[in-house]
């Protein structure tokens, strides 16, 4: 057995429609269909993928989860994006990944789960950014 690719990644959240538009607006995902389970949320497609599952909780829910530190998409027009995300009033930090000439655009969502864009060295060349 051998692993292809992330599937998903699976966020609870007290704040659905916030973050439903967060995603869409900001990110680029899409709402799309979701199976019928007992629990509310939504899911966010990348493509035909839905990459990004949300399940709502009631606001001040505890539950014990491992902390999830980041994840990541990979995605073209990092000039694009950085525009969008100031016409948009996001606020982000752009790094570069020593050695390979990457470009990540890291940001959090509204309830500060921490993602990162991951842009081509072809698209590095501007310095600007």
């Amino acid at each position: 057995m051998g692993l292809l690719a992330l599937d998903h990644v699976n966020i609870r959240t007290a704040q659905l429609d916030a973050m439903v538009r967060f995603y869409e607006d900001v990110v680029g995902l899409k709402q799309g269909e979701r199976p019928p389970f007992s629990v509310g949320g939504s899911w966010l497609y990348c493509g035909a993928r839905p990459v990004v599952h949300l399940i709502e909780v009631a606001e001040g829910t505890a539950w014990s989860v491992g902390a999830l530190e980041h994840y990541a998409f990979e995605a073209e027009g990092l000039r694009e994006f950085v525009d969008h995300l100031q016409a948009v009033g996001t606020a982000y930090e752009v790094a570069p990944v020593p050695g390979t000439g990457v470009r990540q655009v890291h940001l959090h969502d509204p309830d500060g789960n921490h993602l990162h864009i991951d842009f081509p060295p072809s698209e590095a060349a501007d310095e600007a950014i």
